[in-house]
C-alpha cells in the first residue's frame, strides 16, 4: 500500500534550501519515492491553516518510507536542513487499490 510522507516548510535560507533540496531529491529516488507536489501554490479553502509551500511524496510501503527517512542519503540532506527551514513532516498510509 502506498505511503505518503507529506510536509509544509518554511524557507529560511535559499541557496541552503536549494542544497537541501538537492540532496533529499537524490536520496528519495534512490529509494524508489516519487514527488507528487513539490512546492507550488496552496490556497486555504477550510479552516485557519496557512501552510507554506508543500512538499508530497510517495513510497510504495510504509517500510520503504522508513528506510528512506533513516538513511545515509537522506542524513547528507538533514546536514543543512535546519539552516535552509523550517518544516512539519508526517508520514500517512495511502489506500490500496
Amino acid at each position: 500500500m502506498p505511503v505518503y510522507v507529506i510536509s509544509d516548510v518554511t524557507i529560511r535560507d535559499r541557496e541552503a534550501f536549494e542544497t537541501y533540496r538537492t540532496r533529499a531529491a537524490a536520496s528519495i529516488a534512490a529509494h524508489g519515492g516519487r514527488y507528487l507536489v513539490r512546492g507550488g501554490e496552496v490556497e486555504t479553502l477550510e479552516g485557519s491553516w496557512k501552510p507554506e509551500p508543500l512538499i508530497v511524496v510517495e513510497f510504495p510501503d510504509i517500510e520503504t518510507a522508513r528506510r528512506w527517512y533513516r538513511s545515509g542519503e537522506y542524513a547528507d540532506a538533514l546536514e543543512v536542513r535546519d539552516v535552509a527551514l523550517s518544516r512539519n513532516l508526517i508520514l500517512v498510509d495511502g489506500i490500496s487499490s
